[in-house]
């Protein structure tokens, strides 16, 4: 394949897996409350962790997970935990009513969802980080290896823009469209959680049955 093309390959699946457009509700959610550059820090610091989660794994995931003994199943359980717990608060609209009376507690919310859940599991989730070690695994040149790292670096940067545009949707649906917006996301998130965590648990249980 040339260049172009297989650039083209990776970005396609990690902007599949990554899923920015679909973590846009999520990202809406959790930042209502924050005020514009708050919400620019957010988007940033969570891309810059996904970012540096998927190339870490690209470049030493095999070896990480083989050192700790852990599998990729694993991280869907925990996510579907994570994910669970997080759209049953947004259910009860509890975080759409989260306000920050200072900068440093607005600092240590943005820094704390940026880091978890909204940079891992939700961007940099199993199927990205299983994407990135496969095809780095699958790489038979360092050109190749290259064009992995640099597919991550444009979803992020892609991604990164996309969350920014989703802040002008708040101000379009207003404080009590968002509320709804969230209660409404929160189910679906709730049912991604569970997908999530069976999707996980199954092989485990599989295992244990044979």
């Amino acid at each position: 394949m040339t260049f172009v093309t297989t650039l083209l390959l990776y970005f396609t699946s990690f902007f599949t897996l990554m899923n920015p457009l679909g973590a846009m509700p999520v990202f809406l959610s959790m930042t209502d409350g924050l005020t514009q550059k708050q919400r620019k820090n957010t988007a940033m610091k969570t891309m810059l962790t996904a970012f540096l989660v998927l190339t870490l794994f690209a470049i030493l995931g095999k070896y990480v997970f083989d050192f700790f003994h852990i599998s990729i199943n694993g991280l869907r359980v925990v996510g579907g935990v994570l994910f669970f717990v997080m759209g049953y608060d947004m259910l009860n609209a509890k975080i759409s009513r989260m306000k920050m009376t200072t900068e440093e507690e607005a600092q240590t919310y943005t820094d704390d969802v940026a880091l978890t859940p909204l940079g891992v599991p939700l961007i940099a989730g199993p199927g990205s980080i299983t994407n990135a070690m496969v095809l780095m695994g699958d790489a038979n040149s360092l050109a190749d290896k290259g064009l992995v790292l640099l597919s991550i670096l444009l979803v992020s940067v892609v991604s990164f823009i996309i969350l920014l545009g989703a802040t002008g949707i708040i101000k379009v649906i207003g404080s009590q469209g968002t509320k709804i917006f969230t209660k409404l996301m929160g189910l679906i998130v709730m049912i991604i959680a569970v997908e999530f965590f069976f999707a996980g648990i199954t092989p485990y249980v599989q295992t244990m049955l044979h």
